[in-house]
């Protein structure tokens, strides 16, 4: 007769399952381990939206400084009749986005000089000056 058949433990259809279940000490270690993540990530998120509100948009970009913008918000020769002067200072990205959300207008400008500037930051394209500020600004914030 073959002893060893009944010196083994009969297999248990638990141990199966229980080797898949994590044990209370990996699952309080884990969630330790992304609170954590959790807790670095937000201040990045907040810091990421601070830093776009301070980001700056030129009107018109550094290549075309001293141009005017007309009432379309297209760049045009200086002193092109009925067109605004480049602004004197970059605008802020909360002072553009304030104007773009409610119609204010931007600091230092007038309603109908704020509307042109703006229609000349929503025409930004990528590689123009300000482009990554504005598309930061479209982004929806979480």
């Amino acid at each position: 007769m073959d002893d060893t058949r009944f010196t083994q433990d009969p297999p248990n259809p638990d141990a199966a399952a229980s080797a898949d279940v994590p044990s209370r000490r990996r699952v309080l270690a884990l969630g330790a381990v992304t609170a954590g993540a959790v807790m670095s990530i937000r201040p990045a998120l907040a810091q990421t939206a601070g830093s776009v509100l301070n980001c700056e948009i030129p009107v018109p970009d550094a290549s075309r400084a001293g141009s005017y913008i007309d009432a379309d918000g297209k760049v045009v020769p200086a002193r092109t009749r009925g067109a605004f002067p480049s602004s004197p200072r970059p605008f802020k990205g909360e002072e553009v986005k304030r104007a773009m959300a409610n119609g204010s207008t931007l600091p230092g400008t007038d309603s109908e000089r704020s509307r042109a500037y703006v229609k000349y930051i929503r025409r930004l394209q990528r590689g123009q000056g300000g482009f990554t500020c504005f598309a930061s600004l479209q982004m929806p914030r979480g």
